[in-house]
């Protein structure tokens, strides 16, 4: 038994005036109702949408990888616990995603700031951070002390709430860097037990090329330390298991930098480890070798309906909202 959907009021004033995206609505509009899965026709039956040379309007894939997509989504957006796992995890770890999106049609240039906390066990919530001008380049973005603290706040408070205590190490991922007043605050707001570690993520264009002799790229989950803070990661490559390279063209790699911490500096190794996971708990597809980890992967997604003025109401919520 289907209940209709409720009425959108389009004429509150409090709406951003934003690019009208149905998509971006109905997740906006349900985020304090439940998580929502949304299917075209052109999906399901391609063929019976052709234009006037016959061929199908949109360019679907096939029907085994849009089954599956399917099966796992629904599975993951109306279970308790995700539909995999990763089998080698570390305790009281968790992952911070920092989410920075410019606000539609905005006068003053404000951004829309949010946190992706993704656990050990796959799973993930996402926190609405204040509005704000920390926007201070052109890709640089940058929270206030007191912005920086709340954020941060509310992210231990809720892991705390969900395990019993405080995370032993507390991940922050992105792709710009922290400033002095921005760190001291994510520092002020973690436990003396947390140690608040800062990682940047950056995404390489050919710069460096890595090869190997036969006929694969190099094998996904190479790495090359520069130090002990920097090294290249391959999370593209030629798969042993599979025996093949999911790929059109040699891969570039992600260059991983430790930028800051709180209490010490963890090993390398350690941190690539980590990012190497969270390639691997994308439950919106079903590549188990994402080029990007989910704490970048899904950044845009996120923002895009955060930035809605129908979201702007909605509390923490799990990351299946979104997807």
């Amino acid at each position: 038994m289907f209940e209709a959907l409720p009425d959108f009021d389009t004429s509150r004033e409090d709406l951003f005036d934003d690019v009208p995206d149905f998509r971006r609505r109905i997740k906006a509009e349900f985020l304090s109702i439940a998580p929502t899965q949304m299917l075209r026709e052109t999906t399901l039956a391609p063929d019976a949408f052709l234009n006037k040379a016959g061929y199908p309007i949109r360019k679907t894939q096939d029907a085994a990888t849009v089954a599956w997509n399917l099966a796992t989504g629904l599975y993951y957006k109306s279970q308790p616990k995700p539909p995999w796992r990763l089998s080698e995890i570390r305790p009281g770890v968790c992952y911070i995603g920092m989410v920075y999106k410019n606000l539609p049609n905005n006068r003053d240039n404000h951004v829309c700031c949010a946190a992706q906390m993704f656990l050990t066990e796959g799973d993930g919530v996402v926190f609405r951070g204040a509005n704000g001008p920390w926007k201070t380049d052109e890709y640089e973005y940058h929270l206030s002390p007191e912005a920086a603290e709340a954020l941060l706040t509310t992210v231990i408070e809720t892991y705390t709430e969900m395990h019993g205590a405080p995370p032993k190490e507390l991940f922050i991922h992105g792709q710009a860097s922290f400033n002095d007043a921005e760190w001291d605050a994510f520092c002020r707001a973690a436990p003396l037990e947390t140690n608040v570690i800062g990682v940047r993520i950056n995404s390489t264009s050919g710069d460096v090329k890595l090869f190997r002799n036969g006929d694969y790229p190099v094998i996904r989950g190479t790495a090359l330390l520069l130090n002990d803070r920097n090294a290249y990661l391959w999370t593209s490559g030629y798969v042993p298991q599979i025996d093949t390279y999911i790929g059109p063209e040699t891969p570039n790699p992600l260059l991983i930098t430790i930028l800051r911490w709180k209490k010490s500096r963890p090993e390398i190794i350690s941190v690539l480890n980590d990012i190497m996971g969270l390639t691997k708990i994308n439950y919106n597809s079903c590549n188990f070798n994402d080029g990007l980890p989910v704490t970048v992967r899904f950044a845009k997604m996120v923002g895009d309906i955060l930035v809605m003025g129908s979201a702007k109401e909605g509390g923490p919520q799990p990351f299946k909202f979104y997807l």
